[in-house]
């Protein structure tokens, strides 16, 4: 079944890994074989020292609400049924330098607007469920 939503490529991309690992139940974060910094979204070459060696490392999935909005209409046809829904940034408990964004769920299979708008805060900690949407595993953020 085709949702309509823009969904990410999960082959031939520098992110495959990520999605690859997302399906597994695992938030994976690119790091740089050379210095070893981590880098969010993924790229094929480091920021810091411009190598092009790398790897994948699991997280904890651990976090905090880093900022967040609550989308309204008009938006996109397949988004516009869902809405209002929340749109969150999360800093990494191991790096917040390392932010995902993703939706606040009411729970691991909480849809993307399960929860009050108005009970959302910064700093509130969050940690990652992934839900499958078409063919693709999108890691999503519960309270904790």
């Amino acid at each position: 079944m085709s949702t309509g939503f823009l969904l990410p490529l999960l082959e031939g991309d520098e992110a495959s890994e990520f999605w690859q690992g997302c399906a597994r139940g695992e938030l994976l974060v690119q790091v740089c074989g050379n210095c070893g910094r981590r880098r969010m979204p993924p790229r094929p070459m480091c920021p810091f020292c411009r190598s092009t060696e790398r790897h994948y490392e699991a997280t904890s999935g651990r976090g905090t609400i880093w900022s967040f909005v609550i989308a309204h209409p008009p938006l996109l046809p397949a988004y516009g049924e869902l809405a209002p829904y929340n749109v969150i940034v999360v800093a990494l408990d191991e790096d917040p330098s390392i932010r995902f964004v993703g939706n606040l769920v009411a729970g691991p299979e909480g849809a993307i607007n399960s929860v009050d708008p108005t009970s959302i805060e910064i700093g509130a900690p969050v940690e990652v469920v992934f839900q499958p949407v078409d063919d693709v595993t999108f890691p999503r953020w519960m309270p904790r």
